[in-house]
């Protein structure tokens, strides 16, 4: 996967803790993540699934998506990533 602004969903577990993230390297930043390399939320609660991402054109837009999703209901964001990952499996190895 080549480097594209991209909004991701990292999850603890299916119905577990969500993590909402942007970045121009994907597989860098999720990697991050797993390794648990990445200071903060994601390291304290264990959020490591890849579990819903977007690409898009620029990261200016990507940034402003990642900004609505962060300020949407939970319901919703589980209702986005049911509608591309019915079983939350993660999507790590896909992108690699």
């Amino acid at each position: 996967m080549k480097r594209q602004p991209t909004v991701y969903i990292l999850a603890s577990k299916g119905n577990g803790t969500l993590y909402t993230g942007v970045t121009s390297d994907l597989v860098k930043r999720v990697w991050q993540h797993r390794e648990e390399l990445a200071e903060g939320f994601t390291k304290k609660y264990s959020v490591k699934t890849l579990v819903w991402f977007e690409q898009h054109s620029t990261m200016e837009t990507a940034i402003t998506s990642e900004k609505l999703i962060k300020n949407w209901k939970r319901a919703w964001k589980i209702r986005l990533i049911k509608e591309s990952n019915p079983e939350w499996r993660d999507l790590y190895q896909e992108i690699l």
